[in-house]
């Protein structure tokens, strides 16, 4: 039997604007996700602790306040230690292109700038999720 993507969408630091990860949460869940959305002003170690412990196949953060280079690599650090690093792991908000490679770099799958189409963020996901080493998909 299949279970629905599991993905974590997440607001990370002092961050208070969460209409658009709100928004694109309800956008995958109409695309058959199961979404969690951990709400306003996580820290990196709370949304990697709720990763785990919800079992989900990928995490959306949304990142309005420019923060998003130095959240990136401390998130990405903190998967690898957690034994996380399976997940698939996007962006999105206001990320100017030229950070785009960083992002990438620190192993940042996916970059979603803000005005990006629902379905290519829920296609992507699908198919990384489908690629992800160790990941179950859609699978229980």
């Amino acid at each position: 039997m299949t279970r629905p993507i599991r993905v974590l969408i997440a607001k990370p630091g002092l961050d208070g604007h969460d209409r658009g990860a709100k928004v694109v949460a309800l956008a995958l869940r109409d695309a058959g996700f199961e979404v969690i959305y951990t709400g306003l002003h996580q820290t990196v170690e709370h949304i990697i602790s709720a990763a785990d412990q919800e079992d989900v196949d990928a995490i959306g953060l949304s990142v309005l306040s420019g923060a998003h280079l130095p959240i990136a690599r401390r998130l990405m650090d903190g998967l690898r230690a957690a034994g996380l690093e399976n997940k698939v792991v996007l962006f999105g908000g206001n990320i100017p292109a030229r950070d785009v490679s960083a992002l990438e770099a620190v192993g940042v799958h996916g970059v979603f700038p803000t005005g990006s189409r629902f379905e290519a963020i829920a296609d992507f996901i699908r198919r990384r999720v489908a690629a992800a080493p160790g990941s179950a998909g859609a699978l229980e």
